[in-house]
């Protein structure tokens, strides 16, 4: 027997998309309502600022597919792909993120995701997108794509920081903004101690010795956007002195 939220949408209009919005941000959660909700056969019913939230949305509202972001405090962006794909396996999951690395999308994508585009995009893409992916598809920018093409080709060749797992790869976004333990353990709901260890395991990995080095490493190989530009509510810019230990020798950092 169907669970009442497939069968809800088993009865839904034909060719209608009802969607989820996955943001921590609200401007920009408004902003892909307008955007969607002027398209013919697309309706947005729900929003969410945290994975939590849209765990618990998803159980009471049929929906096609869910829009997220992958930075929101509390469930990781990847872990909320897989317990979304899991527990709702018709639902399918478009990343609209800020970070336009091959290394997100090829997560997100093997997490389960269908989708995947930066804020960036303009928003006949972004409905291009939306339709593909409800529809069963998958979707990447002709850009991205080709750099998804280009990491495959050269896997044996990855970088060091391909060798974290989903859960160090945000601790060492957080790193790189210029959060301290603390704060990553509050945004994170994880302990001091936990924060701290993977911590560890991640300078281990990498293969480097301090703070400084990993926001370096973060920096040069342009692997987040520019801390200042990090609009998370619980992030803070990086402090002077750790600017000045990635600084270049003109005195710019290394971007």
């Amino acid at each position: 027997m169907p669970k009442p939220v497939e069968a809800a949408l088993s009865h839904s209009g034909p060719g209608d998309i009802r969607v989820v919005l996955v943001d921590d941000h609200r401007l920009i959660r408004e902003g892909l309502r307008q955007i969607l909700e002027d398209q013919p056969s697309l309706s947005v019913v729900g929003e969410a600022d945290h994975g939590h939230g849209v765990l618990a949305l998803l159980q009471q509202t049929p929906a096609h597919l869910v829009i997220m972001d992958l930075s929101m405090p509390g469930l990781s962006g990847m872990s909320l792909i897989r317990r979304i794909r899991q527990d709702h396996p018709g639902c399918m999951v478009l990343v609209l993120s800020m970070y336009g690395e091959e290394i997100y999308a090829m997560r997100a994508l093997k997490a389960g995701a269908q989708g995947y585009l930066t804020k960036d995009s303009a928003t006949d893409e972004l409905v291009r997108a939306v339709r593909r992916v409800a529809s069963g598809g998958c979707y990447l920018s002709r850009g991205m794509a080709e750099q998804v093409a280009m990491n495959l080709a050269h896997h044996d060749e990855g970088p060091r920081h391909e060798r974290l797992t989903d859960r160090e790869l945000e601790i060492f976004r957080c790193i790189v903004a210029g959060q301290r333990i603390s704060d990553i353990s509050r945004c994170l709901h994880l302990s001091v101690k936990t924060v701290s260890t993977h911590k560890a395991r991640i300078l281990q990995k990498m293969q480097l010795d301090s703070t400084a080095a990993l926001i370096r490493y973060g920096l040069e190989n342009r692997l987040f956007p520019e801390p200042s530009l990090e609009r998370h509510a619980h992030s803070v810019t990086v402090p002077p002195a750790a600017r000045a230990a990635v600084a270049s020798p003109q005195g710019r950092l290394a971007f």
